[in-house]
């Protein structure tokens, strides 16, 4: 097969051709490769190759070893977020402090991924340390190939900008406010924000946190449920993982039970842009002239934003103390701001925090009672000018910090839900939109299939991959 006929497979379809011998891993490196010498000069979303070390993988393959072949990727290339360690691979965290740093091992995410048949070929490119808007003093920006003037989001932004261009078939991403979510949502593919446990996660991060999640990222929902298949189970790095034995790529069923839906354009909470929202809505009419039971019942979020924010800085302050007090000058402003609102906290803000958020888990389970999930947009703006750090305003409501602009991914880490983010439609100026589904706790099966369903009656996954994009003058 021909490099763009490889490229344009979608990763179920190249798994399977790996299973039956059409074409090898190394042919499908080989592809990636080219791909990512046409198209990422002009998004610069994989800084780092490890292309010696994906061919050694290759010619190593055993399927005989994979931890569960039934769950296998036989080989299948993947770009790694570069918050994530491969084994003998530059990992830099987006930070000059790690500029050359060389983790010895992969992490516990991406071992498991390897272990069944995984091959990274690149490191995707991330915001220096957290951010919703990749870029960092090493590598630059990541640009939105709908529009190479704009941002990709973040801090998944180069992963996402891979799975959207076609350099790689599958990406990982990882979510603590959004850092999934959002940039799923600016580049037209799909994001999975697991539940808490699903997916193992490295020692690197605080071991009994709930708040950061490590997820998939592809360009349609049946590649997601492929690569939570090969990407969840135990580690025992990580006391919150656990083995389940669903097949989660078999809730591709070809239409889920009747459904009972609730929608909010901004959670009763944030500010949304009105052209946003629009198009959520249109989405969300489409479902209900499919016959699905459509609602306004939402769970009341008051609260949850000042909780999360103080939680937030709770866990910098955890992960990133020691190396505050060593390299203060070598970090990120805002970063160093977020990390010293941990240690400024006091005893009853934290104690606020956590109540808050175990009374929304409550209210989240009440709704779930008459609910079978609760939508609302993937973030509360289209994608901004790549010049900008962050968004100050949205619509005339001014943001007093630099995450305020994705508070409505945020707002629902906070219910430990599992999220997805499907693609529901283009803003006047072509740009894309992303829908979250918010499913019932450790849901993921049932998650996958109505996701699945909404993408099929959405239509929007066959626009995948896509050559980036010129800046393009905005319709007036």
């Amino acid at each position: 097969m021909k490099t763009s006929e490889l490229i344009g497979l979608t990763a179920r379809q190249a798994v399977a051709g790996l299973k039956c011998g059409d074409f090898t891993p190394v042919e499908l490196i080989e592809a990636a490769m080219a791909r990512i010498e046409q198209v990422d000069g002009q998004v610069n979303a994989l800084p780092i190759h490890c292309y010696e070390r994906a061919f050694e993988q290759a010619e190593k393959l055993d399927t005989a070893a994979f931890r569960d072949p039934a769950r296998g990727l036989f080989g299948l290339p993947i770009a790694v977020k570069d918050y994530n360690d491969v084994g003998a691979v530059r990992t830099t965290y987006g930070s000059p402090l790690y500029a050359d740093h060389i983790a010895a091992r992969s992490d516990a995410t991406v071992a498991h991924l390897e272990r069944n048949g995984a091959i990274p070929i690149a490191k995707a490119n991330v915001p220096e340390w957290a951010g919703g808007h990749t870029f960092n003093p090493l590598f630059g920006i990541t640009r939105n190939p709908w529009n190479t003037d704009l941002s990709a989001g973040g801090s998944s932004g180069g992963s996402a900008v891979a799975v959207a261009t076609g350099m790689a078939w599958l990406a990982t991403g990882n979510d603590l406010g959004g850092s999934l979510r959002t940039p799923a949502g600016f580049n037209g593919v799909v994001g999975l924000r697991p539940s808490p446990g699903r997916v193992p996660r490295g020692s690197r991060l605080q071991a009994f946190d709930t708040l950061w999640v490590e997820g998939p990222m592809a360009r349609n929902v049946g590649d997601v449920a492929l690569m939570l298949d090969a990407a969840a189970g135990y580690e025992a790095c990580d006391p919150l993982s656990f083995d389940d034995p669903t097949s989660f790529s078999a809730a591709l069923i070809p239409e889920p039970a009747p459904l009972r839906i609730a929608f909010s354009a901004d959670l009763g909470i944030v500010p949304v842009a009105r052209e946003v929202a629009q198009v959520c809505e249109r989405a969300v009419r489409r479902f209900a002239g499919d016959g699905v039971e459509v609602s306004d019942e939402i769970p009341d979020f008051s609260g949850v934003l000042e909780a999360f924010q103080t939680l937030r800085a709770v866990l910098l302050g955890t992960m990133m103390g020691p190396l505050l007090e060593t390299h203060r000058d070598r970090i990120a402003a805002d970063i160093v701001r977020n990390i010293e609102r941990g240690f400024s906290l006091s005893p009853q803000q934290v104690f606020s925090a956590e109540r808050t958020r175990w009374q929304l888990y409550h209210k989240m389970a009440a709704f779930f009672e008459h609910h079978d999930f609760l939508l609302c947009p993937s973030a509360s703006i289209e994608p901004f000018p790549v010049q900008q750090r962050y968004v100050e305003e949205i619509d005339g409501h001014p943001c007093e910090t630099y995450i305020d602009w994705f508070s409505i991914t945020f707002a629902l880490t906070m219910t430990a839900c599992p999220v997805i983010v499907v693609p529901c439609g283009l803003t006047a100026a072509g740009l894309p939109v992303g829908l979250q589904i918010v499913g019932k706790p450790r849901g993921e099966y049932a998650l996958l299939a109505a996701a699945h369903h909404f993408e099929q009656l959405l239509g929007f996954c066959g626009q995948l991959p896509i050559d980036p994009r010129p800046p393009r003058p905005r319709p007036e």
